[in-house]
């Protein structure tokens, strides 16, 4: 295994417990290192700091899977996945949930979610790409899936250098798959859903709706399967109404409904003309959901991405009843809590309403964040009394 020498001085935040090694922090970079190869990580004095992979084509040059010296094979996979699987069960997660959270859970790049008895895997680096077999042999030792879907189909995918590719390597499927959160039956497509099919990310704050929506019109915006507008029906919502430009996750939401029998009206539409249409139209709601997909990708795009949480926020406040509670969201990481907020008063003070912050909340628990590395906390969820 080679050695990467951090340069001297550079070791602290690697020490304190960050999983990665930016490119600029180490000595050199071997010429003929290859994507993903396992290494070794010392500081410049030449003491062990963690095992991990390299990818000299990244700015993260090594991502640490390790802090002791230990080799990384099936065992080393079966242990972590298996320790990620025990706190999902003390915690209560039942039989589905992201049973792996990359760095949150000490396998960067690897991310697992669990519906019921099928698996769907994002392999997200070229050192997991590289390590592959021995991940989906120990997946199969603690989890003993009927199915696993690799969803190797994500963007950043190409910043490693990487082909994006969907296929099945056991069992089968039509990609349709059924599974149960928070007393709710859905189903998912596991193969060209979004992401991993669904989002286990909001579960806990899916929850939190239970004290805000009884008895009050509810809309859900982006509402993709349904997720948020069924568990406001499910807690005495009067009238649910949830919108999406995505006509096939809008047909799920639809069946989702039915399945659960649970009165809530789905359309397909644009959410940000369905917006101005409802205020054109003097239309008014209790308690209103804006769970948008990450309008940024990169950071050159936070002020562009910023207009447009801007613009979907004060429309939804302007909506809202006096009283009324809105529920927001933003899934990307480049947007801070600190922006999130700045956005939320800019948009409170167009739209002319005084907002109270009730609760800023983040990802669910089968997210773990890792202490040391603030950029695995990326969801923010605030709910907010409008007056």
């Amino acid at each position: 295994m080679r050695t990467i020498k951090l340069k001297k001085k550079e070791e602290r935040r690697v020490q304190r417990g960050h999983p990665w090694v930016f490119s600029n922090e180490v000595q050199e970079l071997p010429a003929d290192a290859v994507p993903g190869e396992p290494v070794e990580v010392r500081d410049s004095a030449g003491n062990f700091i963690g095992r991990g992979y390299v990818n000299p084509r990244s700015l993260i040059a090594v991502r640490i899977l390790t802090r002791k010296q230990e080799d990384l094979d099936a065992a080393f996979f079966a242990k972590r996945i298996g320790h990620a699987r025990d706190l999902r069960t003390k915690l209560g997660f039942g039989e589905s949930f992201r049973a792996v959270f990359s760095e949150g859970d000490g396998i960067p790049g690897l991310i697992v979610d669990k519906y019921a008895d099928t698996l769907v895997v994002q392999s997200l680096t070229a050192g997991i790409d590289g390590m592959l077999d021995l991940v989906l042999a120990a997946l199969r030792e603690v989890y003993g899936p009927k199915t696993i879907v690799l969803r190797n189909d994500t963007a950043s995918r190409a910043r490693e250098g990487l082909e994006q590719n969907k296929r099945i390597v056991l069992g089968e499927t039509s990609g349709l798959v059924e599974f149960e959160e928070s007393g709710i039956s859905y189903r998912a497509d596991v193969l060209e859903g979004q992401k991993t099919g669904f989002f286990f990310d909001q579960r806990e704050n899916r929850l939190a709706l239970k004290d805000l929506v009884k008895g009050r019109r509810t809309l859900d915006c982006f509402c993709y399967v349904g997720a948020w507008a069924l568990s406001a029906a499910k807690y005495g919502a009067a009238g649910v109404v949830g919108i999406d430009s995505s006509a096939k996750a809008v047909t799920l939401a639809r069946s989702n409904a039915e399945q659960n029998n649970l009165p809530a009206m789905f359309e397909t539409g644009d959410v940000f003309e369905k917006l101005r249409e409802f205020e054109k139209q003097k239309e008014r709601f209790g308690c209103i959901v804006l769970d948008p997909p990450a309008f940024v990708k990169s950071r050159a795009k936070v002020r562009e991405a910023l207009k447009g949480y801007k613009e979907i926020n004060l429309r939804g406040m302007r909506l809202l009843e006096p009283g009324g509670a809105l529920v927001t969201c933003s899934c990307s990481h480049h947007i801070n809590e600190d922006l999130f907020r700045e956005m939320l008063i800019d948009a409170a003070w167009s739209a002319g309403r005084q907002v109270r912050l009730l609760e800023m909340r983040s990802q669910s628990r089968d997210h773990p964040m890792l202490l040391a590395a603030k950029e695995t906390q990326y969801l923010k969820c605030a709910i907010l009394m409008i007056d």
